[in-house]
């Protein structure tokens, strides 16, 4: 960071960007650009490749840009009168798909190919239950004759499973189509995650996570405080279950589950916590807000919460064997190159 001798001495040069955060956005999120002479030739504009970002803050230091419908290209440029910065290099989002209804993660294929719902207010049927939007972003019908489609995962085998928030049943589904029963009476059953034994984990959203072996024997698993929205499951290192479940509180938490079913606070204070996954690292990725910004939000090992991506709407997330951060939004999917592998199934 430049001292402040440095910055006076350098009044009359042209806009100079220190550092834009965070390291991606979708349209409508906020890019935080710090640096100096940023409004030296009068009021600043911001532009992502040819589009203009709306100011939501315009200083000589600071200035806070949004990401417009338009934006496609990353490449940041901030001009102040017939001054101009540096390129920096920033992650968009593009759109691939629109006219869903996610309420949960997306899943992806060995293929890459992604599924995604219409999941409707509770009781709605729609024509299309989940779509699969092939590696070229076309998106096709799936499944049809699904109330509520909510929670989405694989098994090893290439078998697709989904919960009914409706009717609290899970279901089967082969890489045909074909739909089955696989587990009944999971109450308002909403998000869903298999361990590395393969049994699969459901969230009742009235307060308890079940456990259905692969004999599908039930159990009760864990019970949590019930949530206004849903439960969503992801399994991270050591096979613990990380599970978030928002209530009307702007300070909720991500809890941890043992193997043995111990719940324990692992991060407070994430605004409307949702969709979760892993990196191959270790670290998780939330779907929620800090401190007001809307997005991504990244914790590693010290549980230290940060920004990852900014963006409005994002209920679920998912990586892709390409290395991309597949988001969902209330009616749409994104994809950002963020170079980033997500974790092996367990």
């Amino acid at each position: 960071m430049a001292s402040k001798q440095e910055i006076r001495s350098q009044s009359n040069s042209r806009p100079s960007i220190v550092t834009v955060e965070p390291f991606a956005a979708i349209t409508g999120g906020d890019l935080y650009i710090r640096g100096y002479n940023l409004a030296v030739g009068g009021r600043p504009s911001v532009k992502l490749g040819n589009e203009p970002a709306h100011l939501i803050v315009a200083g000589d230091s600071y200035i806070i840009a949004r990401v417009p419908e338009s934006a496609m290209v990353g490449d940041l440029v901030v001009s102040s009168g017939n001054h101009r910065s540096d390129l920096v290099e920033t992650h968009i989002g593009i759109q691939i798909a629109d006219s869903l209804h996610p309420v949960a993660n997306p899943a992806i294929d060995e293929g890459g190919n992604i599924y995604s719902t219409f999941s409707g207010s509770r009781g709605q049927k729609s024509p299309v239950s989940i779509y699969k939007i092939d590696t070229n972003f076309s998106p096709k019908p799936f499944v049809t004759d699904l109330m509520n489609p909510t929670g989405l995962a694989f098994d090893r085998e290439g078998l697709l499973y989904v919960s009914s928030r409706y009717d609290g049943i899970i279901y089967q589904i082969t890489q045909g189509g074909n739909m089955s029963v696989y587990a009944e009476g999971m109450g308002v059953a909403t998000g869903i995650a298999f361990d590395s034994e393969e049994n699969l984990y459901v969230g009742d959203r009235s307060g308890t996570i079940f456990k259905i072996s692969r004999s599908r024997q039930i159990y009760v698993f864990a019970t949590l405080e019930p949530s206004i929205a849903a439960y969503h499951l992801a399994f991270g290192p050591e096979d613990y279950l990380y599970v978030t479940g928002p209530t009307t509180s702007s300070f909720d938490s991500v809890y941890r589950i043992s193997r043995a079913g111990e719940v324990e606070t692992f991060c407070r204070g994430l605004g409307r916590p949702q969709g979760l996954t892993f990196d191959a690292e270790g670290r998780l990725y939330v779907a929620a807000s800090l401190h007001g910004r809307r997005g991504v939000i990244r914790i590693d090992g010290s549980k230290k919460p940060e920004q990852f991506l900014s963006g409005p709407g994002i209920v679920g997330l998912a990586f892709s064997p390409s290395r991309a951060l597949i988001l969902a939004t209330h009616n749409a999917l994104f994809r950002v190159d963020a170079e980033i592998a997500g974790r092996p199934m367990p």
